[in-house]
């Protein structure tokens, strides 16, 4: 159905415009199409109308007419002379294609499916024609309940509980639902909540308030030890609670739900049903291991971010546990791949108890093939062929460690996400998916270009292993809004000032420093996800739906114990201070450091990720090159990859170490600039922060798109003032101006002047830098911690798992056709011939 607009669609929107400013729209469609053959995204299509603008004064009413909305809605045009067909999204999760013949000025709406065809004549001798796979979830999920409103996106639970209430609320027999499901609960062969005495709703009423009543006569903080017969005895067994107050609690909550259910209280009381002691985390690639290994290749903030979720995530369930009034012990296993050639990590060991936690192990078990373990290291875009059969033998691994199964699986990265769905599809639990970052976006064209990208990063099986695995999830998370559907600003003013009000993240804040047009449309993560295709392979006409009610913002937060502020001087490791400051002023060049900062009194840039395209470190490094003045206020240290390129085995990372070498004698950088090769010694990382904050320096995030910013909230909660990019998941963290400050990496003069303000106006004012700092202090500890992400996780995980209870009849249509579709194509796209297997060197 095409998007409104004022009750018009876009096609007649632009009719409209074509009948009032005809020739207006001739000489900006021909200018489209003298490009030639080829897809044109929205920057070009905004600044050919500027060009056009700039030449002919007439044509500013064209810009002014509401066809300028259209093209502020457009994503991308398809130009085959003499058709333009555009790609226009009126708001997130919304789509709407039309194409124009420039030849004869007529206006066609175009489907999913015609759009994705006439996108497939780019590729030379390849379209796909009317026969051809297309992928179609929609008709699988039209049943089934959803938001329409863009701002709803990514509040998934909220939006569920909504409709699980109304239905309880209006249809009683709805409740029988949860009844099955509190009767049906088991712990190792033990029965919890309920038991045979309460076999109907009316029988469950009628026990719940002769527990209200008895309960209301005990001291609050009575053991349920005291009175655990009593309550056996009228159809309650443990689950409910510790105490005589916190069963009370659960008594309530259970009785307001039967009575007039609404969607907080139902939050509650199924977040507060025990449900998940046993959790298996899946993470296949990279080196995944606790000391020694960030900054090897495929290992960074992926690992940071599982290795503290565990912690927390562990602390939670123990709390949760014992407030259920339970005696289990829970267990955490990280899944990951055991790599015998361990490069002196603990990547060899198949079992590894993390520390700071009691019962949460990383379990390795190797990639194997008819000829063996493979014993080396291989790039996560390879490990495609080695997944099914690690599924396999992680199923019976897990199995040993566990004596059952989990009760939670959580994938991470695509190759997690795959596993794990393999796994809960054969093991029949709920599972989670955590993307960290989707490939898709980061390269453009990368689905209609497959072929030239296939040999390197065989995106065709990355993607069809996203599709798979996204559709196959009962909930997702995400760190963002931007993850699931881009950017959703509206522009308000406000004391005659513009302030760009975040829809999705509920942000406001001054504009000052990026262009608000260009973040407004961005598309998401998973929003690249709904219609693509790859010619020859298959169409996408409905993959995901950004508004389905999986979608969770859950944002991680930093290990506290680690990252603090600079402030805190009780807590400040002093003892590293010596060995910081031979990383960062030690005169000798060697493997450890290079380059020189001759002025030590100077403020200190600081940027610390792995070195590769996407992250843009060297795009960092050549921005501060070119700019005299920011050389003259500030040194620049950078920590990323190796310094030697015969230490690296990854293929960008070499790529990006050349670069930098040519940097520095480019712009001839020594006395300003150090480089550091990756640091493993957490600890010390977080004192580096803090060390750079004592200097009044700022912590720089350059990447080009970054789907979250892990260094971002680490380099936030040391108190250092951060500039990150406004690409992705920083430009949610920080409120521009406030709590930071959002740069644009495409174009790096404004991220040298950016910087150069700044500095400049800490010289005349010292307080400005307190300023930013203690705003993302305030920040990180009202949104970014541990402690929340947990709490929302343990509570999505219940609710989802009623969900999954309630609704697994409707959903087997769904798994059905996944499962044909793993087997038919993605098999096939894993197979020898499309992706070679690894080979260890002898």
């Amino acid at each position: 159905m095409p998007h409104r607009y004022d009750g018009q669609s876009m096609r007649e929107r632009l009719q409209e415009t074509l009948s009032v400013h005809r020739n207006e729209l001739v000489s900006l469609f021909t200018g489209y199409v003298a490009q030639g053959k080829g897809i044109l995204q929205r920057h070009h299509l905004i600044d050919e109308m500027d060009k056009v603008v700039g030449k002919d004064e007439g044509m500013q009413k064209l810009k002014d007419s509401p066809f300028s909305k259209i093209l502020k809605s457009a994503q991308e045009a398809i130009v085959l002379p003499p058709f333009v067909a555009i790609a226009i999204r009126p708001r997130p999760g919304v789509w709407e294609y039309i194409r124009v013949n420039v030849y004869e000025l007529s206006v066609d709406q175009l489907t999913v499916s015609e759009y994705l065809q006439f996108k497939e004549e780019l590729v030379d001798g390849e379209i796909n024609g009317s026969y051809v796979l297309e992928l179609d979830f929609e008709p699988f999920n039209s049943t089934f309940p959803r938001p329409t409103r863009s701002s709803s996106i990514g509040n998934g639970v909220q939006f569920l509980n909504r409709h699980l209430s109304s239905i309880m609320f209006r249809n009683k027999e709805s409740l029988e639902p949860l009844l099955d499901f509190l009767r049906a609960h088991k712990h190792d062969g033990h029965v919890m909540m309920l038991n045979d005495r309460i076999q109907n709703i009316s029988r469950l009423q009628s026990a719940l308030a002769r527990a209200e009543e008895y309960l209301s006569k005990l001291p609050p903080l009575a053991p349920y030890s005291d009175f655990e017969f009593d309550l056996q005895g009228m159809g309650f067994e443990r689950g409910w609670g510790d105490t005589a107050q916190s069963i009370s609690e659960m008594v309530h909550l259970l009785l307001e739900i039967l009575q007039a259910p609404d969607p907080s209280t139902l939050e509650t009381f199924l977040g507060r049903i025990p449900m998940v002691f046993n959790v298996v985390i899946v993470s296949p690639h990279g080196y995944f291991g606790q000391a020694n290994v960030l900054g090897l290749p495929d290992t960074g903030g992926q690992i940071v971010y599982i290795l503290d979720q565990v912690r927390a995530l562990e602390n939670e369930m123990i709390l949760r546990i014992q407030k259920q009034g339970l005696d289990v012990i829970p267990k955490i296993l990280i899944v990951t791949r055991l790599i015998p050639d361990a490069k002196g990590t603990t990547c060899n060991q198949r079992l590894e108890r993390i520390s700071g936690t009691e019962h949460t192990h990383i379990l390795r078990v190797p990639f194997r093939t008819e000829k063996g373990i493979l014993r080396k290291w291989i790039s996560r875009f390879d490990v495609w062929p080695y997944l099914e059969t690690f599924a396999e033998d992680a199923s019976n691994e897990i199995a040993a460690e566990l004596q059952g199964v989990p009760d939670l699986i959580i994938g991470n990265y695509s190759d997690g996400n795959l596993v794990a769905s393999l796994l809960s599809y054969k093991l029949g639990i709920t599972q989670c998916n955590i993307a960290h970052a989707l490939e898709k976006t980061k390269y453009p064209e990368s689905d209609i270009y497959w072929r030239k990208f296939e040999d390197k990063y065989h995106f065709s099986s990355q993607f069809t292993a996203d599709l798979i695995a996204m559709n196959n999830a009962d909930f997702i998370i995400t760190s963002t809004y931007q993850e699931i559907a881009g950017r959703l600003v509206k522009l308000e003013l406000e004391s005659g000032l513009p302030y760009a009000k975040c829809l999705g993240c509920s942000l406001k804040y001054p504009v000052f420093n990026i262009q608000l047009e260009k973040i407004k449309t961005n598309v998401g993560q998973y929003e690249s996800h709904t219609a693509f295709t790859l010619p020859g392979l298959y169409r996408v006409v409905h993959g995901i739906d950004v508004f389905d009610p999986k979608f969770n913002i859950v944002s991680p937060g930093a290990d506290m114990s680690i990252y603090f502020s600079y402030s805190e001087k009780e807590r400040r490791l002093t003892a590293l201070h010596d060995s910081i400051e031979s990383l960062l002023y030690d005169p000798e060049q060697n493997d450890d450091h290079i380059g020189m900062l001759s002025d030590r009194s100077k403020p200190i840039i600081f940027s610390m990720a792995r070195l590769d395209r996407v992250k843009n470190i060297t795009g960092l490094v050549e921005c501060f090159g070119k700019s005299s003045k920011l050389r003259e206020l500030v040194n620049l240290v950078v920590v990323a990859g190796y310094i030697d390129v015969k230490k690296s085995r990854d293929r960008e990372e070499t790529k990006e170490i050349e670069k930098m070498h040519d940097l520095i004698k480019k712009y001839n950088l020594h006395g300003q600039f150090r480089w550091i090769p990756a640091q493993m010694n957490r600890a010390r990382n977080g004192e580096l922060y803090r060390y750079i904050a004592d200097t009044k320096g700022a912590f720089v995030q350059p990447a080009v798109y970054e789907a979250f910013g892990l260094t971002v909230v680490e380099a936030m909660t040391c108190g250092l003032p951060t500039f990150a990019t406004c690409h992705g998941g920083p430009a949610e963290i920080i409120e521009d101006g406030l709590s930071g400050f959002h740069i644009d990496p495409y174009h790096p003069d404004q991220v040298a002047t950016l910087l150069i303000d700044f500095f400049e106006r800490c010289q005349k004012d010292p307080g400005y830098w307190d300023e930013i700092s203690n705003g993302g202090l305030q920040r990180i500890y009202e949104r970014y911690t541990w402690k929340i992400y947990t709490e929302r996780l343990l509570t999505l995980a219940g609710v989802y798992g009623f969900w999954k209870h309630v609704s697994k009849l409707e959903r087997r249509e769904t798994r059905r056709y996944l499962e044909m579709f793993y087997i038919l194509k993605l098999k096939d796209l894993f197979g020898a011939k499309s992706i070679p297997l690894a080979v260890d060197e002898q």
